[in-house]
């Protein structure tokens, strides 16, 4: 027989809905989510029980092991960028200032080259491997971090040529800092890694579940709270239209089908109220506001 509070596992497993975002931003670092970057296609997951437990391993938690690691290494990789690397970036990007200095975009210009530059860094180390994995997300973190601080610094409706500077500033930085960050967060991911598993596991384990972005663990200390700044940061609203049906051989689902609590089938009011007191945000498809 299916227990009342495996029920509640299955539905939520099994009715979970993808979060899609959709832009209102481009890209967004939020604290709610364990200080990750997440950018507009990004697709996020709730997961539970054993399809959640399969995600808590090492490679799936280099994007938050590195969010942390950056912190701590940043005091001790502050290198100043040579003059010489805002040359070809400055070309580039006051060309685009003379032709639409409007549409001109600091952080999406800080961060396009991030792809190739990590791809470089990175080239040493076997692809797929663990090694390359935690490589590649030290790099990204690292330009992630050092454009986000650079243009935040400058104000959107300030002219072209200034969010063409701190674009160039930033990408400078971290390319000027990467070698050390990569060293240096590689020394901490063991120990990250081994705490995460354990409260990876812990989520996989509670009716709420785990979230996953991109396949990464997302290291939130609300989920609910996490799941509000996606939606305040990124243009996406909840659909909360889901059904799932229970009995003792097990539940089934479906999505797009309007079901209150009340109506799910087989589940006591315990379970609904366990429901309702998740306020439902996990059985929850994510959708671009109309």
């Amino acid at each position: 027989m299916v227990t009342h509070l495996n029920r509640i596992a299955l539905v939520l497993g099994l009715a979970a809905g993808m979060v899609l975002f959709a832009p209102r931003t481009s890209e967004a670092q939020l604290t709610a989510c364990g200080g990750l970057y997440l950018s507009a296609d990004t697709t996020c997951e709730i997961l539970v029980e054993g399809g959640c437990m399969a995600q808590c391993e090492p490679i799936n938690f280099t994007a938050s092991c590195s969010g942390e690691a950056y912190v701590s290494c940043d005091g001790g990789c502050d290198a100043s960028f040579e003059a010489s690397c805002t040359v070809d970036c400055s070309a580039s990007c006051m060309a685009s200032c003379d032709v639409d200095p409007g549409s001109f975009d600091c952080e999406a210009s800080c961060t396009a080259d991030i792809s190739a530059d990590c791809s470089a860094q990175c080239s040493a180390e076997a692809s797929g491997s663990q090694a390359h994995a935690e490589c590649t997300a030290s790099c990204d973190t690292t330009f992630r971090a050092e454009c986000d601080a650079s243009c935040s610094a400058t104000p959107p409706m300030a002219d072209c040529m200034a969010n063409c500077d701190a674009s160039c500033s930033g990408s400078c930085t971290a390319e000027a800092n990467v070698d050390c960050q990569v060293d240096c967060q590689s020394e901490l991911y063991v120990d990250c890694q081994t705490e995460l598993t354990g409260g990876c596991e812990a989520s996989c384990s509670e009716p709420t579940g785990g979230l996953f972005c991109d396949g990464q663990y997302v290291d939130a200390t609300s989920l609910e709270a996490c799941i509000a700044e996606i939606q305040s940061s990124f243009d996406v609203t909840v659909d909360r239209s889901a059904a799932a049906m229970c009995d003792d051989t097990g539940c089934t689902a479906t999505a797009d089908v309007s079901a209150g609590c009340s109506a799910v089938p087989g589940l006591t009011d315990t379970d609904t109220g366990w429901l309702a007191f998740l306020g439902l945000p996990l059985l929850a498809l994510f959708r671009r506001r109309s």
